[in-house]
C-alpha cells in the first residue's frame, strides 16, 4: 500500500527533482502550555533568505534544505520565537512548543514576529478570524460569536436581524458551506439566528474563503467557512466558563497522558425558559424557548507518526407556544481522524464524518395532534495527503465520498380524517476526487493551481417524475434501492496566483470553478429552520459559479497596517428560483414549484487593518451587486437577487487602556435588500387583493447599529482568573427593518398602511467570564 502510495506522488510530481545533498526537516509545533497544535508557524532558515515553511492545520511542517549547518527560526504572531541550532546532513524530526509571549516580552520583541502572510500568501480571498478579538467585541446579549463576527468583515453580510443566513460575494444563504471539523453544518444558527450554534469557549481556528478555494474544498458556490475545535490541554486540567443574561458555559479540558493526549468538554444553554416558568401567565410557563450546544473532542498520540482524533458536536433549539404549537432543530456531527507521517515529506489525514440535520413540527388543536419532521443526513470518508518535495513546493491531493440521505418531510396526526402524509426520501453520492500543486517560482512569483473533479450520483429506490413547462407531470420512473437516476460529472479548476511589488506589497488573482448539488429552497423573504433541502436531479440542474478575482495587498510599519483592495466577477449558471405562490412545504411535486436561469454578481472590497498596540480594529467596505435572469420571472428581465446589497460599511474598534481594561465599538450600515411588494390593489367580491409587478422591485430601508463594550479583566488569584464583560447593542436605539406588511387604514378603507415590524431598540447585557 505505501509502495502505491508513493508512486501516485511520484506522478504528481513527476517534474520533482532529488538530490542527495538535500535533506528534510520536518515535525509539529504546538503551545508549550496547552499542546495545542499551532497552525501556520513560519519555519524559516537565518542562513537562506526568502526559504521557509508553516505548519499545516494539524502543526506539521516540512522543510528540505541542502546539506549543511542551519539555524531554524520558529515564529508565530504572539509567541516568543524559538530557533535551533541543526547540522543537516541527514532527515532529521524537530518539533518545538512554542512559549505565549508573556507582558515583560516587551512591544520591540513581538514586533519581530509579525506576520506579513496576507502578502505573500497565494491565496485571496482568505481571512483568519482571531479568536482573541472575539473576547472584546461587543456583541447581542453578550454572547461571543465566531460567525456574527464575520459578518464584521468586508464581502460578508448579515442577513438580517432574527434570520440565520448571510451572504457571501452575493452568493445566496445556502451557497456557504460551513465546516466543523470537516464535518458540514446545514444549519449554523440558535434561536432562529440570534446566536450561531458555536460556542466561542471550544473553537481553535477560523479561516473563510471567498475566492480561489483550495481544491480541497468543493459543494458550494460562494464560500467556505472552515472551524476547528480546540484540541484540549495536554499538560494541566482548566475549568472555564460564563454567565451571561440569557446563557451560560463551562468547558472542561485536560490531559488523557500528559504531552500524548487531551480531551474537550464543553457545553452552553440558555435559560429563557427558566424565567418563563415564574410567570402568572399559564400560557407563558408551558411554553419553551431555549438552546443547547455540547462539544467533546479527545486526541492521541502514537509514537512519533501517528495521531487520532475524536471530536462531536450536538446542538438543539426547542420553541414551544403553551402546549398548542412547537419546533424543535438540531445539528449532531461527529469526525474520526487519524494523521500519519510517512516520512520527513509526506503527511496524509484519514476522516471518517458524520452530519445530521432535523427539524420537528408539533401542532395541536381541539384534541388534534399533527407532527411534521424533515431530515438530512451525510456519511462521508475523506482521504487527503500533503507532499513537501522541497522548500518550494507543496503538493496536496485526495479523494472524499458522502453519502446523503434527505428525508423532505413526514406528515403524521392521531385524526382519522388527517392522511398522513410521506414524502418520498432522496438518496445521493456526492465523490470527488482532488489535486493542488503550490509553487514558488522566484523570490516574487508564487501560484497555486489545482483541479477538483466531481460526481454527483442520484439514486433509488423511488419513483421520479419529469415535468411540463406548466407544471404538470411529463414522465414518471421507478428505480430499485441504489440504482443511478442521474450522474452529473463537473471539473473544478483554480488558480490563485501572487506576485511580490516589494516585501511589503503584492498583486493577486485568482480563477474558481465551484459546482454546488444540493440546494435550500426557500420561497419567503427570511431564512427559517424548516426550509427545505434538496439534491441535484433529473429535473434540478448542479449550479455552477466560474469566480475571476483580483486585488492589491500592502502592508505599512512592520505590517502593523493592512490594507487590501479586491475586485471580484461571477458568472452564475443553473439558479433556482420559485414561481409566484410556489408551495415547498410537504409537496410531494416540489420540483414543478422552481424555475431557472442565469446571473451575475460583482464587485469590489476594501479592508484597512491596525494589528498592534492600544488601539486595533479595521474598517471594511463592500460595494456587491447579483442579479438573475429567469425565464417565467419578472418577464425574464433580469431582477436583483434576495441577497444583492450595494452598499456595506463595518468598523470595529478596541482599546486597551491597560491591562485590566479595554473598550470596544462596532458601526454597522448597508443598504436595505430587495424585497417584492405590491404595486397596486383591487377588490374580488368584497375582498382586497394586492396587485404584485416586478419580483425585488423594491428594497427595505437601509439598516445601521452601533455596539459598545467594556471588558474588565479582575486580579488573579492563584489560577482563578475572572473577567467582567458589558456591551450595548443598538445603543443609539434604530428600530431596524425585520419585515414590512402592508393592510387596510381601519379609518378609511381606500388607503393601504405599510406596518413595519422591528426585533431589537437598545439592549444592554452583562456577563461574567473565568478560568482557572
Amino acid at each position: 500500500m505505501k509502495k502505491i502510495i508513493l508512486c501516485c506522488y511520484f506522478l504528481v510530481c513527476a517534474s520533482t527533482i532529488f538530490s542527495q545533498n538535500k535533506y528534510t526537516i520536518s515535525g509539529t509545533l504546538k503551545d508549550s502550555a496547552s499542546g495545542e497544535a499551532l497552525i501556520g508557524v513560519i519555519a524559516s532558515v537565518k542562513e537562506l533568505s526568502g526559504i521557509g515553511a508553516s505548519t499545516n492545520e494539524y502543526g506539521f511542517y516540512s522543510l528540505t534544505l541542502p546539506e549543511g549547518n542551519y539555524t531554524v527560526i520558529y515564529s508565530y504572531l504572539g509567541y516568543k520565537p524559538d530557533s535551533v541550532k541543526v547540522s543537516l546532513h541527514q532527515n532529521l524530526q524537530q518539533s518545538i512548543r512554542l512559549a505565549v509571549a508573556g507582558k515583560a516580552l516587551g512591544e520591540v520583541k513581538i514586533q519581530g514576529t509579525k506576520s506579513n502572510a496576507n502578502v505573500t500568501s497565494t491565496q485571496t480571498g482568505m481571512i483568519q478570524l482571531n479568536i482573541k478579538e472575539l473576547n472584546t467585541i461587543p456583541v447581542l446579549f453578550g454572547e461571543r460569536d465566531v460567525m456574527k463576527t464575520m459578518q464584521l468583515l468586508p464581502g460578508v453580510l448579515s442577513a438580517g436581524d432574527g434570520n440565520s443566513g448571510f451572504y457571501v460575494r452575493g452568493g445566496a444563504s445556502d451557497q456557504n458551506l460551513i465546516l466543523l471539523d470537516d464535518a458540514p453544518v446545514y444549519n449554523a444558527s440558535h434561536l432562529l439566528g440570534f446566536f450561531s450554534v458555536f460556542n466561542s469557549d471550544a473553537i481553535k481556528d477560523v479561516t473563510l474563503y471567498k475566492s480561489g478555494m483550495p481544491a480541497q474544498y468543493g459543494g458550494r458556490l460562494a464560500s467556505v467557512e472552515d472551524i476547528k475545535m480546540n484540541d484540549g490541554n495536554d499538560q494541566t486540567y482548566h475549568l472555564s466558563g460564563g454567565i451571561g443574561l440569557i446563557a451560560s458555559r463551562l468547558n472542561f479540558e485536560g490531559p488523557i497522558k500528559k504531552g500524548k493526549g487531551s480531551f474537550l468538554i464543553s457545553g452552553r444553554r440558555t435559560y429563557a425558559d427558566l424565567f418563563l416558568k415564574l410567570s402568572n401567565n399559564a400560557a407563558l410557563r408551558n411554553s419553551s424557548l431555549y438552546f443547547y450546544d455540547f462539544n467533546v473532542k479527545a486526541n492521541y498520540t502514537f509514537g512519533e507518526r501517528d495521531r487520532i482524533f475524536l471530536s462531536g458536536y450536538f446542538g438543539k433549539d426547542v420553541l414551544g407556544a403553551d402546549n398548542l404549537f412547537g419546533v424543535n432543530w438540531g445539528n449532531a456531527t461527529g469526525t474520526f481522524r487519524w494523521n500519519h507521517i510517512f516520512g520527513s515529506k509526506l503527511f496524509s489525514n484519514t476522516s471518517v464524518i458524520f452530519s445530521n440535520y432535523d427539524y420537528n413540527i408539533g401542532i395541536t388543536a381541539a384534541g388534534i395532534n399533527l407532527n411534521i419532521q424533515s431530515t438530512i443526513r451525510d456519511w462521508s470518508l475523506k482521504e487527503e495527503f500533503q507532499y513537501f518535495p522541497n522548500s518550494k513546493n507543496k503538493v496536496l491531493f485526495g479523494f472524499n465520498s458522502i453519502y446523503h440521505t434527505i428525508v423532505p418531510g413526514n406528515l403524521t396526526s392521531n385524526d382519522s380524517n388527517v392522511n398522513n402524509t410521506h414524502i418520498q426520501s432522496r438518496y445521493a453520492l456526492e465523490n470527488a476526487i482532488y489535486a493542488s500543486d503550490e509553487i514558488k517560482l522566484s523570490a516574487r512569483l508564487s501560484f497555486m493551481a489545482g483541479i477538483r473533479l466531481t460526481t454527483f450520483s442520484l439514486l433509488g429506490a423511488g419513483t421520479f417524475d419529469t415535468y411540463n413547462p406548466d407544471g404538470s407531470i411529463a414522465d414518471s420512473s421507478k428505480y430499485t434501492s441504489g440504482q443511478i437516476v442521474k450522474t452529473y460529472i463537473n471539473p473544478e479548476p483554480r488558480f490563485n496566483f501572487n506576485y511580490m511589488l516589494s516585501d511589503n506589497s503584492s498583486i493577486k488573482a485568482s480563477y474558481d470553478r465551484n459546482i454546488q448539488n444540493m440546494h435550500l429552497l426557500s420561497n419567503s423573504t427570511t431564512s427559517y429552520p424548516t426550509d427545505l433541502w434538496i439534491p441535484s436531479s433529473n429535473n434540478v440542474l448542479p449550479e455552477i459559479s466560474d469566480q475571476f478575482s483580483v486585488g492589491y495587498y500592502r502592508n505599512f510599519d512592520d505590517n502593523n497596517y493592512e490594507f487590501s483592495v479586491e475586485t471580484y466577477y461571477k458568472i452564475l449558471q443553473n439558479q433556482i428560483d420559485y414561481k409566484n405562490g410556489a408551495q415547498l412545504l410537504l409537496n410531494e411535486n416540489v420540483e414543478s414549484q422552481l424555475l431557472y436561469g442565469s446571473g451575475k454578481s460583482y464587485g469590489v472590497e476594501l479592508f484597512f487593518k491596525k494589528k498592534f498596540g492600544k488601539l486595533t480594529g479595521w474598517i471594511g467596505y463592500t460595494y456587491s451587486r447579483t442579479f438573475v435572469q429567469i425565464a417565467g420571472i419578472n418577464n425574464g428581465s433580469p431582477y436583483p437577487a434576495r441577497q444583492d446589497i450595494p452598499n456595506d460599511v463595518d468598523i470595529v474598534l478596541m482599546y486597551k487602556l491597560n491591562e485590566k481594561l479595554t473598550f470596544s465599538a462596532t458601526w454597522i450600515y448597508n443598504t436595505g435588500y430587495p424585497v417584492t411588494f405590491p404595486s397596486g390593489k383591487y377588490e374580488v367580491d368584497g375582498n382586497v387583493v394586492y396587485y404584485y409587478t416586478s419580483r425585488n422591485g423594491y428594497r427595505m430601508p437601509d439598516y445601521d447599529r452601533m455596539d459598545v463594550g467594556v471588558t474588565y479583566e479582575c486580579k488573579k488569584h492563584g489560577r482563578f482568573q475572572g473577567e467582567w464583560a458589558f456591551s450595548i447593542y443598538n445603543v443609539y436605539d434604530r428600530w431596524n427593518a425585520y419585515t414590512i406588511t402592508f393592510q387596510t387604514n381601519p379609518n378609511n378603507s381606500q388607503e393601504t398602511q405599510a406596518v413595519l415590524t422591528s426585533l431589537f431598540g437598545i439592549i444592554p447585557s452583562v456577563s461574567y467570564n473565568f478560568k482557572f
